[in-house]
């Protein structure tokens, strides 16, 4: 058995990729697993390290700026458009692949449209409530199109039903209960806050949070862990300089222990990205959803609304954001147990488990059928 995963660019298009190949090698140790990605981004270090075949193409997007630089890198993505497609169908040609897997980034473009040519069984994974173009422009040749968020539908030409999948989560996020993880950190009964950016964290929202700190740091009503990201760390440190921080409070550069800590919350600040979503699920946690407004077709904002209407999440649009703004609403709920218990229970009601056997369920029947 030969299945072929392409996607890149963000972690969110290359981990579920690796969640799912990983999940068929668990089942078919013999399965023959590669990636396509380009040379550039962050798969070309994700996919090696997780001792995965990977091949490159060069492949770039279109910029929507008309400014000279961008129309300049436009007419070169055009020529690459066409190149890239006839690079992909010479590595299938050598590869032979069953099954060929997009789960997103312009780099799956080129290669699910060479596969569909030559005949190969294709289907795609798309992790947002908003698709990307991608997904928009192959979904309906694809032999199978797999969605995470069923709002993402009415987006979509299809010629077939998709099949609502979920997004892959990290299994050892299921595998903490909260007393054992608020032990693992030494806390006590009162609410722990746990707020992130991102890797490399996020200007505005860390900024955000630094009045969140200033505003609850001695009173000790609550646990706060906050992790400023790389980038984010010393500006956060210089704008709390003229306090002298709770032991309640945690700044960290990066959380290397996600499945303790969100065990442990009580209420999450964060991004919106798909896959954090489906881990707040899983895990039942209340939100107050930040998303970012530097994305593709601001996609974070779709998953953000999908929280807020299901009633799991509070949304603040980083235009609207302030200190000021994000103390009211955590102030709203940090106390409300009751309020906290009913947004866990639509966590709950919404998440999505299995998604990684519900992919690969699909991807054995197109390649029995190959």
């Amino acid at each position: 058995m030969k299945i072929l995963f392409a996607g890149g660019g963000t972690a969110g298009h290359i981990n579920p990729a690796l969640a799912v190949a990983d999940y068929i090698k668990s089942h078919h140790p013999d399965a023959e697993i590669s990636y396509i990605g380009t040379a550039e981004k962050l798969e070309a270090k994700l996919v090696p390290e997780k001792g995965y075949d990977f091949h490159t193409i060069k492949v770039a997007g279109f910029r929507r700026s008309l400014s000279l630089k961008a129309i300049v890198h436009n007419i070169s993505a055009v020529k690459l458009a066409t190149t890239s497609i006839m690079s992909a169908k010479k590595i299938l040609k050598q590869i032979k692949p069953d099954v060929v897997v997009g789960t997103g980034g312009y780099v799956s473009g080129p290669v699910l449209r060479a596969a569909q040519q030559l005949g190969i069984k294709t289907a795609i994974h798309e992790q947002n409530a908003f698709p990307g173009v991608t997904t928009k422009m192959l979904a309906p040749k694809a032999d199978r199109v797999m969605l995470a968020m069923p709002e993402a539908q009415k987006y979509l030409k299809l010629n077939k039903k998709p099949i609502i999948t979920g997004n892959p989560i990290r299994q050892e996020l299921l595998s903490v209960d909260r007393e054992t993880a608020r032990k693992k950190l030494n806390l006590g009964d009162k609410p722990l806050i746990l707020s992130f950016g991102g890797s490399l964290g996020a200007r505005r929202l860390n900024e955000a949070v630094s009045e969140l700190i200033k505003w609850h740091n001695g009173t000790d009503k609550f646990y706060h862990i906050h992790a400023t990201g790389k980038t984010g760390y010393n500006a956060m440190l210089e704008s709390l300089k003229d306090i002298e921080l709770s032991d309640n409070i945690k700044l960290r550069e990066y959380i290397n222990d996600m499945d303790v800590c969100m065990a442990a919350a009580d209420l999450v600040i964060c991004r919106a990205g798909a896959i954090t979503l489906g881990e707040l699920q899983a895990c039942g946690k209340p939100s107050v959803l930040i998303p970012s407004p530097y994305v593709a077709e601001n996609h974070q904002y779709h998953n953000a609304l999908t929280l807020k209407k299901d009633g799991s999440a509070e949304l603040i649009e980083e235009k609207d954001l302030t200190g000021e703004k994000l103390i009211n609403t955590v102030e709203l709920l940090i106390e409300n147990k009751p309020k906290l218990k009913k947004m866990s229970e639509a966590a709950v009601k919404n998440a999505i488990i299995d998604a990684n056997e519900r992919i690969y369920e699909i991807i054995m029947q197109l390649y029995t059928s190959a």
